[in-house]
């Protein structure tokens, strides 16, 4: 067998809605991650108490 390391085709950047997905560059192990964005799709608003009646 060759000692050539093998290698992952690079895959191109995933988007949808709300989530980008991006491979990684490989380690020295040869694993190849992948990075997720997620955009928020909910507001968050800063909580105010009721006033009294």
């Amino acid at each position: 067998m060759s000692e050539e390391k093998k290698t992952r085709p690079k895959v191109p950047e995933g988007k949808s809605r709300y989530v980008v997905t991006r491979q990684m560059e490989a380690n020295d192990k040869g694993f190849v991650g992948y990075e997720t964005i997620w955009e928020e799709f909910h507001k968050e608003v800063k909580y105010e108490t009721p006033k009294r009646p």
